[in-house]
């Protein structure tokens, strides 16, 4: 892992140095032979191709105009480098049981100074027990220093058959942090999960890291407990997210959705004088990454995400089409036309109906409402709205929320 970070580090200065002169950063020196003594010709080429992926990445943002800097090193300010490597899909062996191990390959000088014959590889001890079987991806090895252990992650390709979409609907999504998802289908059903509960457990945590660095003594400004409290915070968020983007493409579909459009980023991400309203946007939201993350979901079942404008949208009547009549309070938007409705609801309904090829019907049954458990994502019809039409409640469709189901498994321990 060492090997693997020094590997990493070299070739980013180099291609940083080239990029800020004006010149190629892919005319590199051969790197893999430098350390193909240590980690292997494979695992070495996987660090290098895990590098180009990285600054492909930054090009790709460059170009659409989004900020983004430069591929950076694997290190932090207490201990050095960072202890991490990957080692491709098929030069490593998982076998879980009573005597669970993981064997991967290294580098001949490293077979030669602790004994291994020219075919055999490093075997190690694991311990974790696997939840999701398939064809198994590039693993990922690395240092918790929190925690003092290695850990393993194995990406594994979801083999269920639900790659297709079971029909030519779409959906729009009105994303925000007091309801974090609205979302509006063109068979008339809408979801909506709530953000409230969550973003007020960030904010307790975010109080006590505040609390804790202003105890420390001057000139320090973290400590182990405040990088867990960090940790914790960021892990209890990005879980909500990924159980959110998990449930919401399931529940899109079974309603036949084939394509989903989200929202433009940029004006909901400007500056506000509110500073609970800025913890929101910089903070908890983390859109971009939510994005990422339901996209990669959504491309497991054949739908395709895509970002369109919604200027306006959530100021617009669904009724009499007026921005300048409407009111929005709270979750309610009103208008002088006598419209009453939920706001982020039907700011959904009308980004579809703005984007939509086909006709998209008015939401008849109530919507569901969902809400998260620290385990899953519980749903419960929503409330009704005064001048809203529903459908009897009986008929109205209520499901509840799936565990997540990520395509990566980990390992507490190596």
């Amino acid at each position: 892992m060492d090997a693997s970070a020094a590997l990493w580090n070299e070739l980013t200065y180099e291609r940083r140095q080239r990029f800020f002169d004006g010149e190629s950063v892919w005319d590199t020196d051969d790197y893999r032979k430098r350390y193909v003594g240590v980690l292997g010709s494979a695992t070495a080429q996987q660090v290098i191709r895990k590098n180009r992926e990285a600054w492909r990445s930054f090009f790709s943002l460059k170009e659409k105009g989004e900020a983004a800097g430069p591929s950076g090193y694997w290190g932090n300010e207490d201990d050095g480098r960072v202890l991490r490597t990957y080692v491709r899909n098929d030069q490593y062996t998982l076998e879980t049981g009573e005597r669970s191990r993981l064997e991967i390959p290294v580098g001949s000088d490293l077979k030669d100074e602790y004994g291994l014959g020219h075919t055999e590889r490093l075997r190690l001890e694991v311990r974790g027990e696997p939840k999701w079987s398939g064809k198994q991806g590039r693993l990922e090895l690395y240092y918790d220093e929190l925690d003092d252990r290695f850990r393993a992650i194995q990406p594994v390709s979801d083999c269920s058959p639900r790659d297709t979409p079971l029909a030519d609907e779409t959906a729009a999504l009105d994303i925000g942090a007091n309801n974090i998802v609205a979302a509006t289908t063109s068979t008339g059903q809408q979801f909506l999960y709530g953000g409230r509960d969550l973003f007020d457990r960030f904010r307790e945590t975010t109080r006590e890291i505040a609390r804790l660095q202003s105890l420390l003594a001057e000139g320090r400004y973290t400590s182990e407990r405040i990088r867990r409290l960090y940790r914790r915070r960021t892990r209890r968020r990005d879980h909500a997210m990924d159980a959110l983007a998990r449930d919401l493409i399931e529940r899109l579909h079974a309603e036949g959705v084939s394509a989903v459009y989200v929202g433009a980023l940029t004006d909901v991400l400007s500056a506000s004088w509110s500073v609970r309203a800025n913890a929101k946007t910089h903070n908890f939201w983390a859109f971009r990454a939510f994005i990422d993350r339901l996209t990669c979901t959504a491309e497991e079942f054949g739908i395709t995400v895509e970002v369109r404008s919604e200027a306006w949208t959530s100021r617009e009547c669904p009724n009499c089409g007026s921005t300048g009549r409407t009111t929005r309070h709270r979750d309610t938007l009103t208008c002088e036309c006598g419209f009453e409705g939920h706001a982020d609801l039907t700011a959904s309904e009308t980004f579809l109906r703005r984007h939509s090829d086909t006709t998209v019907p008015r939401p008849m049954a109530r919507p569901v409402c969902l809400k998260w458990d620290d385990h899953r994502w519980s749903a419960s019809p929503c409330a009704r709205r005064p001048n809203e039409e529903h459908t009897n409640p009986q008929d109205a469709s209520v499901e509840v929320g799936q565990r997540d189901r990520p395509r990566s498994r980990g390992f507490p321990g190596l």
